[in-house]
Parts: C-alpha cells; structure tokens; sequence
C-alpha cells in the first residue's frame, strides 16, 4: 500500500506524493510559550511525533520544523501582570520581563516533549529571530494588493480578506459569515477597510514595552501571529511543502489566515493539512473554570511516561481523545501487557528481546494500518494481538515463536515512540526497579507454587505482604504481575 492521509482542505483521504521524491517537509505549530504547556498541546506533538516516525520509516528523509512563537499579546499581558503586587497566574515569577517569561516557559514545553519521547525536530525557529523574512512577506502583500497599511498612521498592516477570493477555503466558510478578527478595539476598527482583515504588523502602542518592537517600514512594532509561522515555514521548507500540522482549534482562523496570506503572495504552500483532535474530560470540553482539567505534569505524577505516551497516542490522531480517571490505569495495563511478555520473551531465549528495532519485523497489518492514515487504534490492535501470540508461544515452549513475537513487538513499540519515552523516564531500567522486580517476582513465585499446592493461606499471605508494602498483584491468564500503588 502507499501512504495515504486525510487532508483537511480537500476533506478526503488522498494518497502522499511529496513535492521532492524521496523527501517529506513537515511543519507543525509549536508552543505560544505564555504558559505551562497544557495536555492537548503534548497530544498534538506526539501525533505529529508519530507521523514523523512513520514518514522516516517508510524510508523518507524528514525534515520537520515546529515553531515557537515568543512574542504575543498574551505573552506581554502575563508579563506586565508579573510587575504587580498580586499577580492572577500561580505560575508567575515577580517582575518578569516578557522575554525571560517566554524563555522559561519554552523550557518547560521542551522537558515536557522530551520526557515522553518527542523526538526533537530539524529546526525549531522562534518568531522573534524572523523578523526580516516577516517584512518581506508584508512587503510582497502590499505589492500584489492584498495588504495595507492602517491609513490612521498608527503602524498597523492589515491583510484585506476582501482582495483574495479563495479566503475560508480552508475551513469551507464564507468570508460574509465570519466573525471580525480580534486585532484592534472598536474605537480603532475604522483603521480596517473590512472587520474581518487580520493583522501582519502590530504598531507599537503606549504602554508597551520598547524591547517587544522591531523597526519596520510602516514604523516600529511586532508581528501578528499569523504572519509569523507564513514567513519561517517558507524559509525552512520553502514556497510549497509537504504537510503543514497542529491541533483542530487552529484550523480557524489561524491556518486558515496563514493559507491565505502565503497563497496571496504567491506561494503554493502546503499540500496536506493534518489537525489533531481534541482532548476532553469524560466528554466534556476541559476548562480551568469548571475545574475539569489535567495536565501533562499531573499525568506524569499519576503514571510513568511510557504509560503517559501510551494513552496520549493510543487514538486515531484526528478523534477526541477522552480522559476518564481510570485511563491512565488502563493505559497502565495495555503497557505492563506489552512489557511483561518482552520480559519473559527475553528469559526465555538467548540473548535480548529488545535491542535495535529492525523494521522488517514489523507485521504487515501493523503496517497497512499506519499507511491509511495513521491508524494507531488498528496498529496497537495488531501490537496486542502479537503479544498474546507470543506468550501463547511461551506457554508451548515455541523459543522460535515467542522470538519472532518478541521482535515484532519490539519493532512496534519503537515505531509508535514508546521506547524513546521510557527512556525519557528512566525508572524502568534503573538498577533499583530491576532489584525490587527480582525481589517481588521471586515472593510471586513462591505464591504461585502455594497456589498450586492449594495452600490457600499461605498464597494470601503473601499477596497480602505484597500489598502492605505498597504492590499490587494482578493475576491474568499470563500469570500474575505487580504494580506500585498509587494510592
């Protein structure tokens, strides 16, 4: 089969043909670095995490770029709010200047990506170290006509909606329809030829920092968000690329706004769009004012980052991932399934089950499943249903079978990016939980044999030390494995 992605502009499912043989150029929206990073920010990325991987193994050389957009309004607005004397963010640093904020709060969206497994893309280009490719853009605009200056003087640029009649295209609007765009307050949106034009250079205005504006033709000040990622996506990947990513609220008006003014200067852009769903809590839209979120860092304190990886990548990118108070407990158990038959797969034979995944092994369901479209749901079916074979084979004592299982298995974990992130973590190959693992599973052992010896009592006994100490024993038709209370 060829790869095949859904593509949000056109609405179908359409076979990948990059626009350089043998190459893939994608871009995918980082971080607006004004906050801790949030769960359907760390979604987004393993997801596109994911399509990379995948691109790479089907023998693609990748070129990824995820941006990072350091100045924005928010961003000035939480750092003045840092300068008073009881700031509303918990998260805020006393006297913070804007761009010692976005730096901080880029570190945490980095450690956040690293510890479950995001592999680190080509380029990670910041806004404010593009400001000269922004003005070109602006400038090319102006020249074709479907940009102005505000004529009030005040340094505005806006991109006219009206002057590009393919504008809502992307998320099948019409322009008569839209909402106005949130740039300028009502007093000033006489410096708009149409409320809908958007912003491409925000004049300085006082009150504002002198640090957060950048000399330009139509007088000092800084970028508008759309405009930003225009101009670092053509830079790194060129006037038309491969895949252009990022969550389903971005859609509108963000990508649709980037889409417009890259085309209207002249540039093909992107030939898929890709958009990740959403995260809810049990089935509501999560909110900090109903108090029904969570965030990675929670996460990461409930389960360990292979787990955290697991659930966040477990759906087909373009669904609603749902978050229950029990998920991470069954993500757990989908994760100790995998591992626990990796164990015992490497017991049972010479040598590692692991070591370097080789992608010959991978089964060719798992494959026909990620080439339609990343379809993770079916590629861990086929992960799940190797594993039962191969502890079937352990069962027969089949050392052929379980190997061949076990490099299945071990070629699927890696492509899905589960390994990078346990070993992010750590803890599983620490020397400590290899000696605590050998302790438990000997008491394990000897419960197995009181079981089979019908010592009931002495079988209790046992689990029942387990469970004073903190471990959870779960018995499965695979025998039993443990587990450290969270409780």
């Amino acid at each position: 089969m060829s790869l095949r992605f859904y593509d949000t502009a056109t609405a179908e499912v359409r076979k990948f043909t990059p626009v350089h043989p043998g190459e893939a150029r994608v871009y995918y929206c980082g971080a607006t670095v004004q906050g801790m990073p949030h769960v359907g920010h760390v979604r987004s990325a393993i997801a596109f995490d994911q399509l990379t991987r995948w691109l790479r193994i089907r023998g693609y050389v990748v070129t990824v770029v995820r941006n990072v957009t350091d100045i924005d309004d928010k961003i000035l607005a939480k750092s003045k709010a840092s300068f008073e004397e009881a700031p509303a963010d918990p998260d805020a640093v006393p006297n913070e200047e804007w761009w010692a904020l976005a730096y901080r709060y880029e570190q945490e969206f980095l450690k956040a990506y690293d510890t479950l497994g995001v592999q680190r893309p080509t380029y990670e280009p910041r806004a404010t170290g593009h400001i000269p490719e922004m003005h070109q853009l602006i400038q090319q605009l102006i020249d074709r006509g479907h940009a102005y200056p505000a004529a009030d003087g005040s340094g505005d640029v806006y991109f006219d909606v009206r002057s590009w009649p393919a504008y809502g295209s992307l998320t099948n609007q019409d322009v008569d329809d839209m909402q106005a765009a949130p740039d300028v307050e009502v007093q000033f949106s006489s410096r708009k030829k149409d409320p809908r034009d958007f912003a491409l250079w925000k004049g300085w205005k006082e009150g504002e920092p002198e640090t957060a504006a950048w000399p330009s033709p139509w007088g000092p000040g800084r970028p508008g968000w759309h405009l930003e990622c225009s101009a670092m996506v053509t830079k790194y990947l060129g006037a038309e690329f491969d895949i252009h990513g990022g969550g389903l609220d971005l859609r509108f008006p963000h990508h649709e706004n980037e889409m417009a003014q890259s085309q209207a200067a002249g540039h093909a852009f992107a030939r898929f769009w890709m958009h990740n769903g959403m995260v809810t809590y049990e089935g509501e839209k999560m909110s900090k004012s109903v108090g029904n979120t969570i965030s990675p860092d929670e996460m990461l304190q409930l389960a360990d980052a292979r787990v955290v990886r697991y659930y966040l990548g477990q759906a087909h990118y373009r669904s609603v991932l749902d978050y229950r108070p029990t998920s991470l407990q069954e993500a757990a158990a989908a994760v100790e399934r995998i591992d626990g038959f990796l164990a015992k797969a490497g017991t049972a034979k010479s040598g590692d089950a692991g070591g370097a995944p080789q992608w010959q092994d991978l089964p060719e369901a798992f494959t026909e499943a990620m080439d339609e479209d990343l379809n993770v749901p079916r590629a861990l079916a086929v992960l799940h249903e190797t594993v039962r074979a191969g502890n079937s084979a352990l069962a027969h004592k089949d050392d052929d079978g379980s190997a061949r299982a076990a490099a299945a298995v071990t070629a699927m974990t890696a492509a899905l990016g589960l390994d990078d992130a346990r070993s992010a973590e750590g803890n599983r190959e620490s020397p400590e939980h290899g000696a605590l693992d050998a302790l438990i599973r000997s008491q394990l052992s000897e419960r197995a044999s009181a079981r089979a010896a019908r010592d009931w009592a002495r079988a209790d006994a046992i689990r029942d030390a387990l469970a004073g100490a903190g471990v959870v024993v779960e018995d499965s038709p695979d025998g039993a494995r443990w587990s450290l209370s969270r409780d």
